[in-house]
């Protein structure tokens, strides 16, 4: 069997002006990087404003196992599967991130012979949007450690920079660190701390930003320090945003590929669901529901994640209405959640099945609580039993939801027919009533109580003392009616990652809040989880190669 990069590379790929060309894009309308990948241009997006809008799909999955989900995978074959039944669908998807690339989760391009190509590029440095944000971020960074060299006429107090410098990798030894170490001449030196480049406020406001003016405003909002009088500073009183702009004057531009089987896919920002909001630029959604009749999307990590800052940053922000939602389970990963090891999850086991699909149903409710029509979709595997799948369609039967077996891995469009239609079905006979699960004119504490009993079902919020202390600065800013953005980890409903299934009797505890002012919401750190990711034991890193001929080998 031939493995991810070895069926991307043997693709057959058209040009990327042919792509463009049936969407009803002139060779005019883009920017090309080679043949097979191009930017569009403001042009066309300002051309197609007033062009009727298609129905938005979100595809997000139940909290990923080791077993896997397949969420970008499905996402992608539902498109083509479209594609098989007639239906003009547009892919909206996140651009991946070199830190799991070469860390242990892999690309994010999907699998088998449900991919986006060229897949190579993708997974690497694309259009070079990752470098332009990570280049901008830094170049503020710089120029803020500038200012206190330089005399620091605005008394920013070192001790209080809210800033992080960035990478797009995987590198713990950057969390925390000192600048400015040497002479005099080398800077103040102060602590300082890395993320990656995909939780950096600056992702955000280039996903969120609705143009090239609206880019400019929410870099100008971002809160880099205070004085040593307790004033904010923000990147605008660094006089930064005219170079910062110049920097991401390109990469705010969606970037247009295709699918395996030539599909159009809009594939653009990429910032994570587990410490950022995890959704693809406002701009490729919208671009991709003014060139389908379809627009497929997907946010990342589970539903309790991904999905709940779709709709309640993104749709909030760019008014958007979703009009059905896929949810992506694997009998494996539900059998994990019942308590199976993973090596074990080939062989049949109900009980565990019926233990485990807690957790589908948990997410199935939270998504129903936005108004929005649910989809459950099947990742399928030869290992799934016919006793197993059985008890999956009468389940989702009598929560009256739809549910679809989905083979794209093995068979592409073909293999999401069945999905396809179902989501087609859906929306043609279920009326979607979207609402956001809050009023972001409550308080920040109101707003988490709402998602952490509504979404994550726990009893409570527990606070520390350091969160206390940023969420009363924040609201002395008057910045606290604003969404609110919680970094948790992806593994669990809870802020417990060895909690599965669908954990009971907990509080989530809040250890940090930080105004992501330009972003336009407030984040809230619970649990451990951290903003820069280290790398595994054995990183995907030491299994890519390339050969003589510059042939990627290893890359998935």
């Amino acid at each position: 069997m031939l493995t991810d990069i070895e069926i991307a590379q043997n693709a057959q790929m058209k040009k990327i002006k042919d792509i463009a060309a049936d969407l009803g894009i002139s060779e005019d309308e883009l920017e090309p990087y080679g043949h097979y990948k191009a930017k569009i241009t403001e042009e066309c997006i300002k051309r197609l404003e007033n062009k009727p809008d298609g129905k938005l799909i979100l595809v997000t999955a139940i909290n990923p196992t080791p077993a896997g989900e397949g969420k970008t995978t499905t996402s992608i074959g539902l498109a083509q599967g479209m594609y098989k039944l007639g239906k003009k669908a547009v892919l909206a998807l996140r651009e991946p991130s070199l830190g799991p690339v070469f860390g242990i989760k892999g690309g994010a391009a999907g699998g088998g012979y449900a991919q986006v190509v060229p897949m190579e590029d993708i997974n690497l440095h694309f259009t070079g949007d990752m470098h332009a944000i990570t280049a901008a971020n830094n170049l503020l960074c710089a120029l803020l450690d500038n200012h206190v060299q330089q005399g620091n006429v605005l008394g920013i107090d070192v001790r209080r920079v809210q800033i992080k410098r960035c990478l797009d990798m995987n590198d713990r030894a950057l969390r925390n660190c000192i600048v400015g170490l040497g002479t005099k001449m080398d800077g103040m030196p102060r602590e300082d701390h890395f993320c990656i480049t995909v939780a950096t406020e600056i992702m955000a406001i280039l996903c969120l930003a609705t143009d090239l003016n609206d880019l400019k405003k929410r870099l100008g909002n971002i809160l880099v320090a205070y004085t040593y009088d307790g004033k904010p500073v923000f990147a605008r009183d660094l006089q930064a945003v005219g170079a910062m702009t110049a920097l991401l004057k390109t990469a705010i531009n969606p970037n247009l590929v295709q699918t395996l089987e030539n599909t159009p896919a809009i594939v653009h920002g990429g910032p994570f669901a587990n410490i950022a909001h995890g959704c693809n630029s406002v701009r490729a959604t919208k671009l991709a529901m003014k060139l389908g009749e379809y627009a497929v999307t997907e946010a990342g990590f589970g539903s309790d994640l991904g999905a709940e800052k779709f709709f309640d940053i993104k749709c909030r922000f760019a008014g958007l209405k979703p009009d059905c939602t896929v949810l992506v389970a694997t009998i494996r990963a539900l059998k994990y959640n019942g308590g199976v090891p993973k090596t074990e999850l080939t062989a049949e086991n109900l009980e565990a099945l019926k233990k485990g699909i807690v957790n589908l149903k948990t997410h199935i409710e939270n998504m129903q609580k936005y108004g929005v029509p649910v989809v459950v979709a099947i990742n399928h595997f030869y290992t799934d039993t016919e006793a197993e799948i059985e008890y999956i369609k009468t389940f989702c039967n009598e929560l009256g939801v739809k549910v679809a077996f989905s083979d794209v891995f093995l068979n592409g469009g073909e293999g999401g027919k069945e999905l396809a239609q179902a989501v087609i079905d859906t929306i043609d006979n279920t009326e979607s009533h979207f609402a956001p699960i809050y009023d972001e004119k409550l308080t920040i504490k109101e707003k988490l109580d709402i998602i952490a009993k509504e979404i994550y079902r726990a009893d409570g919020v527990t606070y520390t003392s350091q969160a206390e202390k940023a969420i009363k600065e924040i609201e002395t800013l008057g910045s606290d009616r604003i969404p609110v953005c919680v970094a948790k980890t992806q593994y669990s409903l809870s802020d417990d990652q060895t909690k599965l299934g669908k954990p009971e009797g907990f509080n989530i505890t809040i250890r940090d809040v930080k105004l992501s002012s330009g972003a336009g919401f407030v984040v809230a750190y619970a649990g451990d989880i951290m903003t820069m990711p280290g790398l595994p034991k054995v990183p995907a890193a030491n299994n890519i190669d390339v050969d003589d001929n510059g042939v990627i080998s290893g890359l998935f």
